[in-house]
């Protein structure tokens, strides 16, 4: 492979977020596929996501309800396939609410801004940041939102 050849999707450095940005990610449908897999692989057998007409006649639902945990996840993945590739070192904390359902077929996408940023003071290679991340469906509404700080690289000094 060669060196004077740009590696593209390479995620943002310290130096890339500044106060205030803001980007969104592109959207993604969340499929019954996905949620059964969920289910699986988590152990995530409560009825709310696995009896439809139990969700139906006691929470009202029509649809297939989706965990906020799945809901989270694919967040991150949207966000790692734009921003932190290669350049996130450390995912240190969150605040985390649920806003809305999210039932299978709706399509999520991620809006984010820059909250915090601040350079590391025990490590001047690493910086610090935090977002205000808004998982949005299709028609507008806010389901989940987090704020997480994660440790980045910052640009190599000259």
């Amino acid at each position: 492979m060669s060196d004077d050849i740009e590696t593209v999707g390479l995620g943002f450095r310290f130096e890339d977020l500044p106060l205030g940005r803001r980007f969104r990610t592109l959207g993604r449908t969340v499929t019954e596929a996905d949620l059964v897999g969920f289910i699986g692989v988590t152990g995530m057998t409560e009825v709310l996501f696995t009896n439809v007409e139990h969700v139906h006649k006691e929470a009202g639902y029509a649809g297939r309800l989706v965990p906020g945990a799945l809901v989270f996840s694919f967040a991150e993945g949207l966000l790692m396939q734009a921003t932190f590739q290669t350049t996130g070192l450390a995912f240190l904390s969150m605040e985390f609410e649920v806003r809305a359902p999210t039932f299978v077929g709706d399509t999520i996408h991620v809006e984010s801004e820059v909250i915090e940023a601040r350079a590391s003071e025990t490590r001047p290679e690493r910086g610090l940041v935090r977002t205000r991340n808004r998982v949005i469906k299709q028609d507008g509404t806010p389901v989940l939102e987090y704020r997480p700080l994660r440790m980045i690289k910052r640009r190599p000094q000259a």
